[in-house]
C-alpha cells in the first residue's frame, strides 16, 4: 500500500452517519474528511484540493474546475446510479476514475414508490384526504376516477426499475403495455409482453405514463408543451427518474387547465423545489422529495458499496463499477 496517507472527502449534506465509510477506509490508511461547504463554491473548491477520492450525492456539480482540484489518478464515487452531475470527460482527461453504485437495491424501493404514487394519483387519495379533512363527504362522483385494470400503461425507459414497476402494476390488472426505449430489443420486448413504440404514441395512447429514463440531452424536457398536448384528460404522469425529463412550467399549465388528469413527481428540475415553482398550490399534482430510492436498507447498502468503490480506487486502481473507462 502507498505510504502516503490517502484523503477521502465526503460532501455534505450526507447521511445520518458515515461509520460504514470510515470503518472500511480508515484501516486502509485513509483520512476521511467531511466537506461541509454550505453551498459556497469557493469553499468547496478549496476543500477538494488534493483529495484522492471525493464521494458525492446529487450535489455538488463536479465540473472540470472542481475535478481539476483532485489528485490526478484519483476518483469520484457517486452515491447511487446517476452521474449527470459529474463531467465524465473532464474526469477522464484528468485521470480521475468515476464510480457509481448501481446495485444498492433501489429497484425495489423506486418501483414501490412509483406504484404508490400511481395508485395515490389515479385514486385521488391525497386530494380526497384534504377534502375529507376540510369537512366534505360524498364527493366521489363530482370528480371522475378511472379504473386501473385494463388501462394502457406507457413506460419511458425499460430498465430494471421499470420492469419491477411493471410487475407491481400487473398485479392491479394493467392492460396493454407500451415501451419507449432505444436499447430494448424486439426479443426482450416479446419476452416481457410489451410493445415497443415512440414516446409520442405513448402520449396519445397510454392512460398512465411512468418515466424511467436517464437524464441525457435527448431526454431533456421530453415532457413539454408539444408532448403534453398529445395527452388527454385521463392521462396520469408519474416521474421517479430525473426531474430534467419534465418541463415543469409546461406541465403546470396543462394541469391547471385540466388538459391531463394529474401528475405525481418524486423529482424536479430544480431541487429543492423553488419558491416560485408553478406546481405549488395545484391540487392535481402529488409531490415527494426525491425519496423514492429511500429505505433504511438501501441507505446502509449504498454507503457500504460506495465505500468499497472508494477502497478499490485507492488500492486496486480501478473500481468495479467504473463509469468513464479508458
Amino acid at each position: 500500500m502507498n505510504e502516503r496517507k490517502f484523503i477521502v472527502g465526503i460532501t455534505e449534506p450526507g447521511y445520518a452517519d458515515h461509520r460504514a465509510e470510515s470503518g472500511l477506509l480508515e484501516p486502509l490508511g485513509a483520512e476521511v474528511r467531511f466537506l461541509r461547504w454550505g453551498g459556497d463554491r469557493a469553499r468547496l473548491l478549496e476543500m477538494l484540493t488534493g483529495l484522492d477520492v471525493v464521494m458525492v450525492r446529487d450535489i455538488p456539480v463536479m465540473d472540470a474546475e472542481a475535478i481539476g482540484r483532485l489528485r490526478e489518478g484519483g476518483g469520484i464515487v457517486r452515491y447511487g446510479i446517476g452521474v449527470d452531475n459529474i463531467d465524465l470527460e473532464a474526469a477522464k482527461r484528468h485521470g480521475v476514475k468515476v464510480a457509481n453504485v448501481p446495485d444498492y437495491g433501489a429497484d425495489i424501493e423506486v418501483a414501490d414508490h412509483a406504484a404508490a404514487l400511481t395508485l395515490a394519483l389515479v385514486r385521488r387519495v391525497v386530494r380526497r384526504d384534504a377534502q375529507v379533512r376540510a369537512g366534505q363527504w360524498n364527493i366521489a362522483q363530482k370528480e371522475p376516477i378511472y379504473r386501473i385494470a385494463g388501462s394502457t400503461l406507457g413506460l419511458v425507459g425499460f430498465g430494471k426499475i421499470a420492469r419491477a414497476y411493471l410487475d407491481r402494476m400487473r398485479g392491479f390488472g394493467i392492460g396493454d403495455v407500451l415501451v419507449c426505449d432505444p436499447y430494448v430489443t424486439d426479443d426482450l420486448a416479446a419476452r416481457s409482453g410489451v410493445r415497443l413504440t415512440s414516446f409520442e404514441d405513448i402520449c396519445r395512447a397510454a392512460r398512465i405514463i411512468s418515466l424511467h429514463a436517464p437524464a441525457t440531452p435527448e431526454t431533456r424536457h421530453i415532457v413539454n408543451a408539444r408532448t403534453l398536448a398529445l395527452m388527454n384528460e385521463k392521462t396520469c404522469l408519474v416521474n421517479t427518474s430525473r426531474g430534467g425529463l419534465v418541463d415543469v412550467r409546461a406541465l403546470a399549465s396543462a394541469l391547471e387547465a385540466g388538459r391531463i388528469f394529474g401528475a405525481a413527481l418524486d423529482v424536479l428540475d430544480t431541487e429543492p423545489m423553488a419558491d416560485d415553482c408553478p406546481l405549488r398550490g395545484l391540487d392535481n399534482v402529488i409531490l415527494t422529495d426525491h425519496t423514492a430510492w429511500y429505505s433504511e436498507s438501501t441507505v446502509r447498502t449504498m454507503q457500504e458499496k460506495a465505500a468499497r468503490a472508494a477502497a478499490e480506487i485507492l488500492t486496486a486502481g480501478a473500481p468495479t463499477n467504473w463509469v468513464n473507462r479508458w
